[in-house]
């Protein structure tokens, strides 16, 4: 049995940054995530790709983010249960919680934090017959490592934001990129619209719309897929084929645990401290919902630090916690480190 003060469904920014606002009130934190790298979508959809509206960040790359978040609660020494996902949770009569994974693996905490982002993400896969088959054997829903690409012959299809952004990326990484969309008109951001559009002139994009890809060949691997333009057909020589159609997430097991569910998010107590209906289980970041709720990476950070708090007072009752700025107190990690901002210097002036 793992036992933790927190435990935290879901590794993704909110989740890593709870386990800093924890650490700071001396709460441990343990955190299972399905996918088998702490970051999220961060990790899993976009590792690198930029964010903009990280306060302090100019620019950081998605993946970046993700290890910095890493190092910053390294201190605080989190364990980890990855590749597996939460399945059921009781509730013990002196009010702390056991969670059991789909493994078996099974979690003793005095508070439980769900902060599993839209939850589990499956990807929209087009309609083609033997598309399971090549399911990682040159079909990807996902670019995880751009250098899988590399120097090969790719297919995009898509028409939104994903499909361009890859499609420009992968431009200066792969030998060919082919981008097929059933439409001419894409979805997506105007700059990325106009630097593929740039991109085809240039010949490093090729763009065939409208048009369907409507068969894939290849023996053990992706071969060729067969497109569909106007009615007419055309097959095309390809190492991989990318499909991306969107994301359809799912709450999964959470949603049969008997939290109040709304759109398919958790509903919390905003005006306190993102708890549930469920005394003792929270919900931050993109898996809850509430009046005014933005769906932004700051947000949550701001919901998991209000979060451990509660949790603070919950597990200490009575016991009155002075908050303090790190600029003054310093962090003291689990691991016998701190971090300290250097003290003046005291001498006297002739």
């Amino acid at each position: 049995m793992i036992e933790t003060d927190i435990l935290i469904i879901g590794a993704g920014p909110t989740g890593l940054f709870a386990v800093f606002e924890a650490g700071l009130l001396q709460l441990k934190c343990h955190i299972i995530d399905a996918l088998p790298q702490p970051g999220g979508q961060l990790a899993e959809l976009y590792p690198k790709k930029p964010i903009f509206d990280i306060p302090g960040y100019p620019e950081v790359l998605a993946g970046d983010l993700v290890n910095n978040l890493m190092e910053q609660i390294k201190q605080f020494q989190p364990g980890f249960t990855l590749a597996e996902t939460a399945e059921t949770i009781d509730k013990l009569d002196d009010g702390t919680f056991i969670v059991t994974t789909n493994k078996g693996t099974k979690h003793y905490a005095k508070a439980v934090a769900i902060a599993g982002g839209l939850g589990t993400f499956e990807p929209r896969k087009p309609a083609l017959e033997n598309i399971s088959f090549y399911e990682e054997k040159g079909v990807e829903y996902f670019v995880k490592d751009p250098e899988l690409f590399r120097d090969k012959d790719i297919v995009i299809a898509g028409g939104g934001d994903s499909a361009l952004d890859w499609s420009i990326f992968l431009s200066n990484v792969a030998k060919t990129v082919t981008l097929v969309h059933r439409r001419n008109e894409f979805r997506g951001a105007l700059d990325s619209v106009e630097k593929v559009q740039e991109l085809k002139k240039l010949g490093k994009i090729n763009l065939i719309t409208p048009a369907e890809v409507v068969a894939i060949q290849g023996v053990d691997h992706v071969e060729s897929i067969t497109l569909d333009k106007n009615g007419e057909q055309e097959t095309i020589k390809t190492d991989y084929f990318i499909p991306l159609f969107g994301l359809t997430p799912k709450l999964g097991a959470i949603a049969n645990w008997g939290l109040e569910i709304e759109k398919n998010a958790i509903k919390v107590n905003n005006a306190l401290d993102y708890q549930t209906n469920i005394d003792g289980i929270y919900a931050i970041g993109d898996v809850n919902i509430y009046p005014g709720k933005l769906k932004l990476i700051l947000c949550g950070f701001h919901e998991a630090t209000l979060m451990c708090q509660s949790v603070h007072n919950r597990i200490n009752p009575g016991k009155k916690y002075v908050l303090k700025y790190t600029t003054v107190s310093g962090v003291d990690g689990f691991d016998g480190t701190r971090k300290e901002a250097e003290k003046a210097v005291v001498k006297s002036i002739d």
